[in-house]
């Protein structure tokens, strides 16, 4: 009979034990995830979306040269938003089918991070008009979210509210309205959730109109334009990049409906904040 290595050698000393359990990160040159969404967030609060690309891809190249599949996973789930925003449409495909390789790779399937990728996946669908696909990733991410999220935690009322956007595109309007109901009563009761809470509430509207036809609808949406003015105009509101983002997002659809001062007054908040920083 045949010795193998280990029948015969021990370690150096006895917490050496890398020769029986070989640690698999030992080569691995790990990227710093922190600093790097920290440094997104900052070019993002500037509007910079050419600077954050660099540099999330950037740190993707550096994540494969290392060997740091965890830390590229982290960065591919940053970039598909990001070619989403940009309008990338193979790019951020592209980022979707590789995050979803890696999270098999790396055995994570059930997890929070499985989740979100297919959360992120399923925004990459809806912007490129496969609501199908979305919802089916959306349903995805809800069930794992469900399952270990804090009934209140702020990722659910965000898949909630997305997942309500697939849902209108495939006119399940009633199953939309319960998903944005049950996002409203999440962000509202957040620390600074009043910005988020302000979109769902347009995107209501948006819902509302859709199913019965803007005469028809009309007093529900004034309502929704109403609640949505007033949360975002709170004077508690932090005037910080996510603010201006909210702003510069939502003012259309206040000029779309005829609220063209407040759809003026929004964006000029944004601009402001975009300028200072």
């Amino acid at each position: 009979m045949s010795l193998d290595p280990e029948d015969y050698k021990e370690p150096r000393c006895p917490s050496c034990t890398d020769f029986y359990y070989p640690d698999e990160n030992a080569n691995v040159s790990f990227i710093p995830v922190d600093r790097v969404v920290d440094r997104l967030d900052t070019l993002l609060s500037h509007n910079d979306m050419p600077a954050a690309r660099r540099h999330l891809e950037y740190w993707l190249s550096e994540a494969r040269m290392g060997g740091d599949k965890r830390g590229e996973l982290a960065v591919l789930n940053e970039l598909m938003g990001l070619y989403r925003k940009m309008g990338l449409k193979d790019k951020a495909f592209e980022s979707a089918e590789k995050a979803d390789e890696l999270v098999k790779t790396l055995s994570l399937g059930g997890s929070i991070t499985a989740a979100t990728v297919c959360l992120n996946a399923a925004t990459v669908c809806e912007a490129f008009d496969r609501p199908r696909e979305a919802l089916e990733r959306y349903s995805e991410a809800k069930s794992i979210y469900e399952d270990f999220l804090p009934p209140g935690d702020a990722r659910l009322g965000g898949l909630y509210n997305n997942m309500a956007l697939a849902c209108v595109s495939l006119k399940e309007y009633e199953q939309a309205r319960e998903l944005y109901q049950k996002a409203i009563k999440i962000m509202s009761a957040l620390p600074g959730g009043k910005p988020e809470t302000a979109i769902t509430y347009l995107n209501l509207a948006n819902a509302a109109e859709a199913q019965q036809g803007l005469e028809n609808a009309s007093e529900f949406i004034t309502d929704c334009l109403q609640k949505a003015e007033n949360l975002l105009l709170d004077e508690s509101n932090a005037l910080d990049g996510n603010y201006a983002f909210v702003c510069e997002k939502c003012a259309p659809t206040f000029e779309y409906y005829g609220w063209f001062m407040t759809a003026k007054e929004i964006k000029r908040r944004s601009d402001e904040i975009y300028e200072r920083t």
